[in-house]
């Protein structure tokens, strides 16, 4: 029974709105987080809606000279 409730929710959270998968976010540049990202990171996308987060590094500022 636990089993399938496990199937169950992950396949629900897979096909909910904006999840992309954590193989899209990792390909872009970004890590899979449950809950929040770090500091220095930003929310770029769900891997699974809403629960894990896909998190990218802020870009530095670049200076030209």
């Amino acid at each position: 029974m636990g089993i399938l409730m496990f199937v169950f929710i992950f396949n629900s959270l897979a096909q909910h709105g904006d999840a992309h998968g954590p193989d899209s976010c990792n390909q872009a540049g970004g890590l899979c987080r449950v809950g929040t990202c770090v500091s220095g990171e930003y929310l770029a996308q769900f891997c699974f809606e809403p629960v894990i987060l896909c998190c990218k590094n802020l870009s530095p500022t670049t200076t030209e000279s």
